[in-house]
């Protein structure tokens, strides 16, 4: 495939995010139709760039650090204080954090 055809698949048009945005039921009026398209396009251009990039030879990150990272045991504490952590909270009833209700 010619590098001119590539560059005209990756160009997604207004129209084509409206007949999209009718099929899924979507409220998209036509100036966000048009930078959807703009930003679509763009993202396509950039996977386009970076599926031309030679990696022959290279291998997989599977983690972008030369080693793992360290982790600490998972190891249960019993050295929680709720006397001295609950003295801090506003308010506290039979062991209980209270907070404001936010769904009526």
């Amino acid at each position: 495939m010619s590098q001119q055809t590539l560059a005209a698949e990756s160009n997604v048009s207004r129209k084509e995010i409206l007949e999209v945005a009718r099929l899924a039921r979507l409220g998209v009026d036509e100036d966000t139709a048009s930078s959807y398209a703009d930003d679509i396009s763009d993202v396509l251009k950039l996977m386009q760039t970076l599926g031309s990039v030679d990696t022959t030879g290279i291998k997989p990150l599977s983690n972008i650090h030369e080693v793992c990272q360290d982790l600490r045991a998972d190891v249960a504490k019993h050295d929680i204080n709720r006397e001295r952590n609950q003295s801090v909270a506003p308010t506290v009833e039979a062991g209980l954090y209270l907070v404001p209700q936010v769904i009526e």
